[in-house]
């Protein structure tokens, strides 16, 4: 069986087989390409090979074009969005015919003007789409080891899972539940400074907004402090209080809490007694 030679999404070098007066003809006598008269560069004639993408028009035929656009196969990028309708939402991507992501395909609400992360894909239709799932098209082959500091976005939330991330917009990396804690809300698009915590054996990264221990325990200490001021001085309740109340009221683990209470009883800042903490003046 024939493969194909015109591949949708995808740069290639194609050869002019059919010169018109509207444009040239690329690829062979069987299975042809339209390159519009406008995009065929100056003294191109039959037999040069050109290098070209391959896209729809807007009447869904296939078409070339010598711009690079902004997202190929097998790529992530950043676009912009330029209009949202009914059927859902249309992103820049430096083509003339904006690419489609549709609304099944969007992981948070987008309007025009938004930035989101997205890759493209092939739909059932033969059309090139936008999606913002993303997580099976990032990369696990990141340079990044544990305990460096990364950046990325936000593109999928999860309440089972946490946060996933892309960081650099390309390789795969999660914050996970456990480390959303003290009411942080992260939305679809936030872009967050983490430490890797660990780089797992697939090659996703797991990351940690908190710092390690002995360092989150001053930042907690003195989050803590603030707390206790704005009680008046006295927390109504000490260690010994329930995990759950703990976290609703300070964003921190119990744990974490204990650590940050005795690193203020140690400094003499706070009298600890059985159900309250009281500041010293």
């Amino acid at each position: 069986m024939r493969e194909t030679m015109i591949e949708l999404g995808k740069r290639q070098k194609l050869k002019i087989v059919k010169e018109v007066e509207f444009g040239v003809y690329l690829g062979d006598e069987k299975e042809k390409v339209l390159l519009p008269k406008k995009q065929v560069p100056e003294g191109a004639k039959k037999d040069d090979e050109l290098e070209v993408f391959i896209y729809r028009d807007s009447s869904d035929r296939p078409i070339a074009t010598v711009r690079t656009p902004k997202l190929m196969a097998g790529e992530t990028a950043v676009l912009s969005v330029s209009d949202v309708t009914d059927i859902g939402a249309f992103l820049d991507w430096g083509l003339e015919k904006d690419l489609f992501l549709p609304f099944k395909q969007q992981t948070a609400k987008v309007k025009p003007g938004d930035e989101c992360l997205v890759a493209l894909y092939i739909d059932k239709s033969s059309r090139l789409c936008a999606t913002m799932k993303v997580y099976h098209h990032l990369q696990t082959d990141s340079p990044y080891r544990k305990n460096d500091t990364v950046t990325g976005r936000v593109y999928e939330l999860s309440g089972n899972f946490g946060a996933f991330v892309a960081v650099d917009d390309k390789y795969s990396a999660l914050i996970p539940k456990k480390e959303m804690y003290g009411g942080k809300k992260y939305q679809v698009g936030d872009m967050v400074t983490a430490r890797v915590a660990d780089v797992k054996e697939d090659g996703k990264l797991e990351l940690a907004v908190r710092q390690k221990a002995y360092l989150q325990m001053e930042e907690d200490a003195d989050r803590l402090m603030g707390i206790i001021d704005s009680h008046g001085g006295v927390l109504p309740f000490s260690d010994k209080a329930d995990p759950e109340l703990i976290r609703r009221e300070t964003g921190m683990s119990k744990n974490e809490f204990k650590r940050a209470l005795g690193g203020l009883y140690k400094c003499r800042r706070v009298e600890i007694g059985e159900s309250s903490v009281r500041k010293i003046k």
